[in-house]
């Protein structure tokens, strides 16, 4: 079995450290993830996920833990949490007993925005130490439209026909 070719940053990466080839890109993401994440005081990054998911109007659990690319048993214990919290909220849906829509309490909202203020400042603090930082932002509305193009296909794939 031959190994995959190196990619251009795991190159840079063992050109640097000969004895440890890793994927510098893959590195960088995963460092950058958690700064986001230690900048959120009051929600983890999971949890922030999803309150966006439902701001941006998914309102089903079962179609959150599809597009969060989780277990559904995953998002009930976080809605649950967040419920709780509350930072979300249950409703009823019209014509369908067992079916519950979910939404943003005004805390809920206010906690989201507080936790997408902190992980811009965040994200900026890094961008503004970038010899191009506009090249890297179209870089990330390029791989988020991706994600969302990979979540779109797996959601229509999974629709019951």
């Amino acid at each position: 079995m031959t190994a995959p070719p190196a990619s251009p940053s795991t190159e840079r990466a063992s050109a640097d450290h000969a004895s440890i080839a890793l994927d510098r890109d893959i590195l960088t993401l995963a460092w950058v993830a958690r700064r986001l994440e230690r900048s959120c005081a009051e929600i983890t990054v999971p949890q922030y996920r999803l309150l966006a998911m439902v701001a941006l109007g998914d309102e089903r659990a079962s179609s959150l833990a599809s597009r969060l690319d989780l277990a559904r048993p995953t998002v009930s214990a976080t809605v649950d949490t967040l419920v709780e919290r509350g930072l979300l909220e249950r409703t009823a849906v019209d014509g369908d007993r067992r079916a519950v829509r979910l939404g943003l309490t005004p805390l809920g909202h206010d906690t989201m925005r507080t936790a997408e203020h902190a992980m811009r400042e965040k994200l900026d603090g890094l961008l503004e130490l970038v010899a191009e930082p506009e090249l890297v932002r179209r870089a990330l509305d390029q791989l988020g439209d991706a994600m969302a193009a990979k979540s779109a296909s797996r959601q229509s794939k999974e629709a019951p026909r």
